[in-house]
């Protein structure tokens, strides 16, 4: 199965200290279709997205998470394709995050929502 089917959307920002490798990872690896905006910058199409606006006291930021209707299914897979799960799975009444290491060694957050969700709209 390709992952990019597992996946059902996406919440969107991606900085790496290695983007050729990691560009690298989301082509070969997760299988995400591509254009080449010239000079080996590769735009990826992404699944299905939607975007959440959360309250916060701090500086604002922004999260970009990989979303999926079976994370363990998703983790068995990317581990065959020796990709490393670099943080527990937890568990919450909303949704099961957990996230895999990307070769720059920076963390893709993926998660599997348990509450409705916007983009089936």
């Amino acid at each position: 199965m390709a992952l990019l089917a597992m996946f059902s959307g996406a919440h969107v920002i991606l900085y790496s200290q290695n983007a050729e490798a990691d560009r690298a990872f989301v082509a070969d690896v997760l299988g995400f279709p591509h254009v080449d905006a010239g000079h080996g910058w590769l735009i990826f199409k992404l699944p299905p997205a939607e975007v959440a606006i959360h309250p916060t006291d701090d500086a604002p930021q922004h999260e970009f998470y990989l979303m999926c209707d079976d994370l363990d299914t998703v983790l068995t897979t990317l581990a065959t394709a020796g990709v490393e799960t670099s943080r527990p799975v937890t568990e919450a009444r909303w949704g099961r995050l957990t996230a895999v290491r990307m070769p720059s060694g920076s963390e893709l957050p993926l998660y599997q929502p348990l509450h409705p969700i916007a983009h089936n709209l």
